[in-house]
């Protein structure tokens, strides 16, 4: 409820009140801008722009000089451009004959007499191909003077020789802007106000849907800290949202079974301690009041403690082991060994089970298959899956090994001719403390850890495995190992 009551306050800090302030920043720096440029650099890039014209223009125009064409021809191109445009045109000679001036332009024409004077004297005394400046005039109005070559007499010559140059003049009025920068400005204003009106609402309306999916996610982890760990997290239309809603979802379900699986193994602990711990005590009991002074009794009620204790030992040790992995104290010690060997010495272990319970244990050893791994830790491994083939064995209580060599490794199989594992039940048979719906064979039961850490030694030993089963047939469990080659055995052998 304390997390919940933060949220509800108002958050500087809060996505909510970033996204907000952020994109509403944006849109201030951006119209910002825009008034900027719109206002002080208005006139500058107006005079920039109507250069490049001219420039382009009188490009044109020497070209059009310089074809092979009729002179006709760049006459009449002056003439379309003058009356086709707000430009005064003239073409004169370096000693200031004219040559060509419209008869008509919609261009001022005030000082642009007393201009080309100027100009001619600057391209005559200078080696500029071109020049260009801006002429003030009357009540703030500016006319843009261009002035280059269309014919530019031979280098080095006097000034004599430069009169027989023919030189372009364009003149191209720079219309006041300021009254169109107020024009401007006004249209701004109405610009501004509705654009951050729309920046302000957008801003709102993105930040509370981007927020409402993460608070709820708040809430829902909230609920799962108190122990609901089935609650399910929405995380919205956002794509990053969802996958995060997905994977603490995913969490939950996990939680959950983890949570049913640690009360499912509290009451099996439970159980099995307690069922040990009767009889020792009962038989303990018993030695005491009855058979105390019978050696025959006594031995076997001695016998049933032994194997009680051995059964809490046994479990107590599969739950240490676990332990150990959970926190990974537990360290491979990797050498070479006879897999096939190992496993005949471990089941020679079961031959109680032959004469006592009937039960059928078939290995045929195939002769020597040289493995490399922790010998301790595949014994375990070995032992744990025997011990699940004893539990789930069918009625003929027969237990099948394989070892073979596939490829270059060596395939374990344990099989059995049990009730099987049901498909919905497969992918959970390595879990921690799962166990399996069929019904146990021999009455024993385990800590639920077995499979979980032939699983978690397997997988330190990088070791392939698998479960196959058919429901009433049985089960086969299986692992493989890189098998040693030939030539590093009789290395070992003769070092």
């Amino acid at each position: 409820m304390i997390g919940l009551e933060k949220s509800s306050r108002f958050d500087f800090n809060s996505i909510r009140f970033r996204v907000w302030g952020y994109f509403v920043i944006f849109s201030v720096i951006m119209l910002g801008l825009v008034w900027t440029l719109q206002t002080y650099f208005l006139g500058a890039f107006y005079e920039n722009m109507k250069l490049r014209e001219t420039e382009k223009i009188a490009s044109a125009l020497i070209r059009e000089f310089h074809s092979e064409d009729d002179i006709t021809d760049f006459y009449y191109l002056l003439s379309e451009t003058v009356d086709q445009s707000d430009l005064y045109i003239r073409v004169e000679t370096g000693d200031g004959i004219n040559l060509f001036s419209p008869e008509y332009s919609s261009a001022p024409q005030t000082s642009i007499y007393g201009n080309v004077a100027a100009l001619r004297l600057r391209l005559l005394e200078n080696e500029f191909s071109a020049y260009s400046e801006v002429i003030p005039g009357a009540k703030g109005a500016k006319t843009l003077a261009y002035a280059c070559y269309l014919h530019k007499a031979t280098e080095g010559a006097d000034l004599d020789n430069m009169k027989n140059s023919v030189m372009l003049y364009i003149f191209s009025p720079l219309f006041p802007v300021q009254s169109t920068i107020v024009i401007i400005k006004r249209q701004l204003m109405y610009i501004t106000i509705i654009a951050l009106l729309l920046a302000f609402a957008m801003a709102l309306y993105l930040a509370t849907h981007i927020s409402k999916p993460i608070n709820n996610i708040t809430k829902s982890a909230a609920e799962m800290g108190q122990g609901n760990y089935g609650v399910q997290f929405n995380g919205g239309p956002y794509t990053e949202i969802r996958e995060l809603a997905d994977t603490l979802t995913n969490a939950s379900r996990e939680l959950e079974k983890t949570d049913m699986y640690q009360k499912d193994l509290i009451a099996n602990v439970s159980h099995d301690l307690k069922t040990p711990l009767t009889m020792i005590k009962s038989y303990a009991e018993m030695i005491r009041d009855l058979s105390g002074d019978s050696p025959v009794k006594r031995e076997q009620h001695l016998g049933v403690i032994i194997e009680e204790a051995d059964r809490l030992n046994v479990l107590v040790d599969d739950m240490l082991t676990m332990s150990r992995m959970q926190r990974r104290k537990i360290e491979l010690e990797k050498h070479d060994f006879d897999l096939a060997g190992l496993i005949e010495s471990l089941l020679s272990s079961y031959d109680i089970l032959a004469d006592k319970e009937g039960y059928h244990i078939q290995y045929v050893n195939p002769g020597p298959m040289m493995v490399n791994a922790d010998e301790a830790r595949i014994k375990q491994v070995v032992s744990n899956l025997v011990n699940n083939a004893v539990k789930y064995c069918g009625e003929d209580k027969t237990i099948i090994v394989n070892v073979k060599k596939v490829a270059r490794r060596v395939r374990c199989e344990v099989i059995d001719h049990g009730q099987g594992i049901a498909p919905d039940e497969i992918s959970h048979v390595w879990e921690r403390y799962y166990k399996s719906s069929t019904h146990h064979v021999r009455p024993t039961e385990g800590s639920g850890l077995g499979l979980s850490i032939v699983k978690e030694f397997l997988t330190m030993h990088k070791a392939k495995y698998g479960v196959t089963s058919k429901v009433g047939k049985g089960s086969t469990f299986w692992f493989e190992l890189d098998q040693v080659k030939e030539k590093r055995i009789k290395r070992q052998g003769s070092s």
